[in-house]
C-alpha cells in the first residue's frame, strides 16, 4: 500500500500542493489538512505514515516566520506530534515549516516546555528577501530523507528569515558529531560555499541549508527541493538534467513504506 502523507496547512501557506505533487511522484497518497479542521474534526494522525509541513507564509508571518504555526503545535497538537515521531514516521518541514518546526522545538532536538531553543532561524545576512536558485549537497546519512544521496540538487529558495543559527558555537559541532546536518549549500560544481553570497544565501552557520533530529527521521530545510521535480522547472536543464529534488521524496516514501 501507498504511504499516507498527512500534509498541513494555515492560511498564507502556498507549497503545500508543490510537495503533494512531489510526493505522489515518489509513490505516496497525500491529504492536505487544514490545522482548524484537523483540530475541530479530531482527524486521527494514526491513520498516516508522513507528516509535511510545506512552505509559504504561514498567518502572515505575523509573529515572525513560523512562529504563529509553531504555536498551533504546541498548543494543539502536542501529543499527536510527540506519537507521530516517536514512533519514527518520516515528517518534513520546508522553508515556512522549517522555520515552524524549529520555533515549536521539535528541530534539531526536541526541546522540553520552556527549555530555551539551541538553534533558531533568523533574518538574512543580506537584510533582504532571497529568491534565487541555489545548489544543495546532501550529506547526513543518519537522517532517512537524504541517506544514500550522492547527487547535487538545484532548487529555489523565497525566505527573509532563512539564517540558521545556534545559541553556542559548541553546538554546531555537536550537529557534525551526530551527523545531523543534513544538506548544505554548495557552489554549482559541489564545492563547499564556506559562507559565499550568494551561494549560501542567508548567511547561515557552516552553510547548513537543512537539519535532521537526532533519530534522522524528522528533517527541515529552507529551500524548495519540491520545486524542481519536472524537467521544465529548471533553468538550466540542459546541462544539469539530474539535478533534482525527487530522490529526497522518494527516500523519505520509501522509508515510510517499510514501518
Amino acid at each position: 500500500m501507498k504511504p499516507r502523507a498527512m500534509i498541513l496547512f494555515a492560511p498564507g501557506i502556498n507549497r503545500d500542493h508543490d510537495v503533494a505533487t512531489a510526493l505522489e511522484m515518489a509513490g505516496a497518497e497525500t491529504f492536505i489538512y487544514p490545522v482548524k479542521q484537523l483540530f475541530e474534526e479530531k482527524i486521527d494522525w494514526a491513520m498516516f505514515q508522513m507528516l509535511v509541513v510545506p512552505g509559504g507564509f504561514s498567518y502572515a508571518d505575523a509573529l515572525g516566520a513560523g512562529r504563529l504555526l509553531a504555536l498551533d503545535l504546541n498548543s494543539y497538537f502536542t501529543d499527536e506530534v510527540s506519537r507521530f515521531l516517536d514512533a519514527g514516521k518520516p515528517a518534513i518541514g520546508i522553508c515556512n515549516g522549517f522555520q515552524a518546526l524549529v520555533k515549536a522545538g521539535i528541530l534539531p532536538d526536541r526541546s522540553k516546555a520552556n527549555e530555551p531553543h539551541k538553534a533558531t532561524l533568523t533574518f538574512n545576512q543580506s537584510n533582504h528577501f532571497e529568491c534565487r536558485w541555489v545548489t544543495l549537497k546532501p550529506v547526513s546519512q543518519t537522517c532517512v530523507w537524504t541517506r544514500g544521496l550522492d547527487q547535487l540538487i538545484d532548487c529555489p529558495v523565497a525566505h527573509g528569515e532563512g539564517n540558521f543559527k545556534v545559541t553556542e558555537p559548541v553546538y554546531a559541532q555537536t550537529l557534525v558529531d551526530n551527523d545531523q546536518i543534513a544538506l548544505v549549500y554548495t557552489h554549482s560544481d559541489g564545492k563547499p560555499a564556506l559562507g559565499a553570497y550568494p551561494q549560501n544565501p542567508n548567511g547561515s552557520v557552516m552553510d547548513i541549508a537543512g537539519v535532521c533530529n537526532r533519530a534522522g527521521n524528522v528533517l527541515g530545510l529552507m529551500p524548495h527541493p519540491e520545486n524542481n521535480i519536472l524537467a521544465f522547472q529548471t533553468p538550466d536543464r540542459a546541462n544539469r538534467p539530474d539535478h533534482f529534488g525527487l530522490p529526497l521524496f522518494v527516500n523519505g516514501v520509501r522509508y515510510a513504506s517499510q514501518l
